[in-house]
């Protein structure tokens, strides 16, 4: 990144939530899901009831060039199995809020120590069509980090610049048929990765809220 671009980390504030959703936000659904408009879900009184979880959005803060770190799946789950994502999960009554629990899970998925991340603030919420309200939780990560990979849950780790990421023309628009419905997704190819559905979904919305 040149020119204007160089402060990235102060662009990134300013796009960003740097508070937390309140928990009406965070809890209940409003009747669409991420990009894909989706409508899945057990509904209780009227109302559907999502799972909440929390994903870490990693942007490691290099010098030469920064950078997001994301993962790729383990192939033998029985969700999601292969796909790239970012490290995150279900947020557990011990965590005591989605922060919490997306350091928790960068920890147990990919070894990251929280003491090597800045939690800088929160995109929009995405629902999936598996149940659950995902909040990303963005971090700067100071580069000496080491990582241990969890094989059960996780197949490999890479980075992908972050300067295509943020650039809604790498964003390619898949119309597809899902439970008999038409539905959209978007997707980025760099380097032989897919990045797909929810997680260029949240990524595309980072893009969007740092367009000039």
């Amino acid at each position: 990144m040149t020119g204007s671009d160089m402060d990235y980390k102060s662009r990134i504030r300013q796009a960003i939530y740097a508070d937390l959703p309140d928990d009406h936000t965070l809890y209940k659904a409003p009747g669409q899901i991420g990009d894909g408009r989706f409508d899945h879900g057990q509904e209780v009184n009227g109302e559907r009831t999502l799972k909440l979880a929390a994903v870490l959005v990693p942007v490691v803060d290099y010098a030469s060039e920064p950078k997001i770190l994301l993962t790729r799946r383990a192939d033998h789950l029985s969700q999601h199995s292969g796909q790239v994502a970012f490290p995150g999960g279900k947020v557990e009554e011990k965590d005591g809020g989605p922060v919490a629990a997306a350091l928790r899970e960068a920890h147990e998925e990919i070894g990251l120590a929280a003491e090597y991340v800045d939690i800088a603030g929160f995109l929009n919420t995405y629902e999936t069509g598996s149940g659950f309200r995902i909040l990303p939780v963005v971090g700067f990560v100071r580069p000496g980090f080491q990582l241990e990979i969890d094989p059960n849950e996780v197949a490999e780790t890479f980075e992908v610049p972050l300067e295509l990421m943020i650039n809604e023309a790498s964003y390619n628009r898949h119309d597809v048929e899902w439970q008999g419905r038409p539905v959209f997704y978007y997707a980025v190819e760099y380097e032989g990765y897919n990045i797909w559905g929810a997680t260029a979904g949240m990524l595309r919305d980072l893009s969007r809220r740092m367009r000039p």
